[in-house]
């Protein structure tokens, strides 16, 4: 299976929009994770018209009517792979550690979060488990590139992932 993966979209400001190779990965994926800050209601149709189903999680910057809509964190099952998500995943600072201890009763192999648009993948050594954060495909902020995140979840329900540069 693969999930497209993407965060902080921050829609409409400015002539911001979503890139055409964007756009592309979103339709060839069979599920749409987005770790918050749509900012609008619209952005959240707008990514659902795309194609594949969404989940979704609400960020710091998203409207009251998105807040009453996603939740603040949730696990995704696919396959035989479960995924948490987030917006705001805390300092740097220990936050594998911190991320694996805040799901592990849900029993995530990973967690996707967002919020700081700096891309990361951190995986455990000793148990698999993984964070990743895709960066922004609108809001580069000081990277230098728009990106975002690709996972692939195998027939063992391993799940692995990509960041993707769209320039």
């Amino acid at each position: 299976m693969l999930i497209a993966v993407i965060s902080d979209t921050h829609m409409p400001r400015g002539s911001r929009r979503l890139p055409d190779a964007f756009v592309e990965r979103i339709r060839a994926a069979d599920l749409l994770l987005h770790a918050g800050d749509f900012m609008t209601l619209q952005v959240l149709r707008e990514l659902e018209r795309i194609g594949p189903p969404l989940m979704g999680v609400h960020g710091n910057v998203d409207s009251a009517e998105l807040r009453r809509l996603l939740p603040a964190e949730r696990v995704v099952g696919v396959g035989d792979a479960r995924i948490a998500m987030v917006h705001d995943a805390g300092p740097a600072g220990g936050r594998l550690a911190r991320l694996r201890e805040r799901f592990a009763a849900s029993d995530a192999d990973a967690v996707v979060f967002g919020h700081s648009h700096t891309p990361l993948h951190e995986r455990d050594p000793a148990t698999g488990f993984q964070i990743f954060n895709p960066g922004s495909p609108t809001d580069r902020r000081r990277q230098p590139t728009h990106t975002m995140g690709l996972a692939r979840i195998g027939e063992d329900g391993a799940v692995s992932f990509e960041l993707i540069d769209l320039g």
